[in-house]
């Protein structure tokens, strides 16, 4: 596998990685949201939109570190793989 491809696939692996807990969050919240809205029959669409925000607000602030590092990582990754990428194996 070339360098190009292994920044590629890390990229990638890294972009998922970061996606996934926001994405999750996002939509146990939406479903719960929306369980509560049928259940009391109050179909008010600006109460889905609150929760979401709250709670991908703090999962953005919990993981917020961890992702500036993962990604400092990957960029430092990428400025020593130059040379690879310019002039080959």
């Amino acid at each position: 596998m070339g360098a190009f491809d292994g920044l590629l696939r890390e990229a990638m692996v890294l972009a998922a990685l970061l996606c996934l807990p926001v994405l999750s969050i996002a939509a146990l919240v939406g479903t719960a949201v929306a369980i509560a809205q049928a259940a009391t029959q109050v179909q008010e669409q600006t109460l889905t939109l609150l929760p979401k925000v709250f709670a991908v607000g703090a999962t953005v602030a919990l993981f917020g570190a961890f992702a500036m590092h993962a990604c400092a990582r990957l960029f430092t990754d990428a400025l020593a793989a130059i040379p690879a990428l310019v002039y080959g194996p």
